[in-house]
């Protein structure tokens, strides 16, 4: 099914937030990234970490793992890993981690202001030090607590509790990334019978057609982790996500739709990510790839 990148501008343009309109010119148009950066310094507190709804179902100003993930995410994206705003908020997350690496869900001041039912404290670390310490590695971040998360992910890796859906997702980031291939192999291997024949993941306690796809669980090409996915699969799944433009030009989501703003916020960010993996996956051309 062919995408109608025209129409999929024109609904960033019209719907998405400032940070995604921009992430979306560097991706159509080659356009300078200082916007994107800048944009995205908006979202910033003092403490270097990151808040103000930059992860939509948390909308605390204060600093949040989930919105340092998602800010992490967007440097990732614009190759810009090596602006000082990812030292910072690796100094934040330090901070704020246990002593044995683990990395909170979401900070207990985010009680006090609007949030997804899913998005309250919890004890102990959470599934996003593995996503945390799998983007920090990618930066190549010298930051202390990276390798006491790292032994936090080894060793919650090696238990016998079985893991989550999306511990499992963020499980693969670590896995994909992480410097020690020797040892992620095999792990990555480990997980193969948490993921369905089809390739997905269901999400237990989600909405009710919620599952983790083959690209929410191996987002690129070349990964360690897709080596627990056909190629059929992916390409089957590249076929959905082609065919999941909406007449509006957007994509939408398939979680729990909780707030008018978490809504138009996510719809804008996850039509710049269907963009984007179809692009990397040689399923659209951008305008300036000749």
């Amino acid at each position: 099914m062919p995408i109608d990148i025209a129409a999929a501008e024109r609904f960033v343009l019209a719907a998405a937030r400032l940070l995604d309109r921009h992430r979306l010119a560097v991706l159509l148009h080659r356009a300078p990234r200082e916007p994107v950066l800048a944009a995205l310094r908006a979202y910033r507190n003092p403490d270097g970490g990151f808040g103000h709804a930059l992860e939509p179902d948390v909308r605390s100003p204060d600093s949040e793992p989930a919105a340092v993930l998602h800010a992490l995410g967007v440097l990732a994206e614009i190759d810009a890993l090596d602006d000082p705003m990812v030292a910072a908020a690796a100094g934040w997350i330090g901070a704020i981690a246990a002593p044995d690496g683990g990395v909170p869900f979401v900070m207990p001041t985010a009680a006090a202001h609007p949030h997804a039912p899913w998005m309250t404290p919890s004890d102990g670390g959470s599934h996003l030090t593995f996503a945390l310490a799998g983007v920090l590695w990618q930066a190549g971040a010298d930051d202390p607590w990276l390798e006491r998360a790292t032994e936090w992910c080894w060793a919650r890796l090696g238990s016998t509790e079985q893991l989550s859906a999306y511990t499992v997702k963020f499980a693969l980031q670590f896995l994909d990334r992480v410097p020690d291939a020797e040892r992620a192999t095999p792990a990555i291997a480990a997980l193969r019978d948490r993921i369905g024949p089809d390739g997905t993941l269901a999400v237990p306690g989600g909405t009710a057609d919620e599952r983790l796809t083959p690209l929410d669980l191996s987002d690129r090409p070349g990964r360690r982790s897709r080596a627990l996915f056909t190629e059929a699969q992916i390409q089957a799944e590249l076929d959905r996500v082609e065919a999941g433009q909406r007449d509006d030009g957007g994509w939408a989501f398939d979680w729990l739709q909780w707030s008018p703003g978490q809504v138009v916020e996510w719809r804008g960010a996850v039509t710049v990510h269907a963009l984007a993996t179809l692009a990397a996956h040689d399923r659209i051309q951008v305008p300036w790839s000749g």
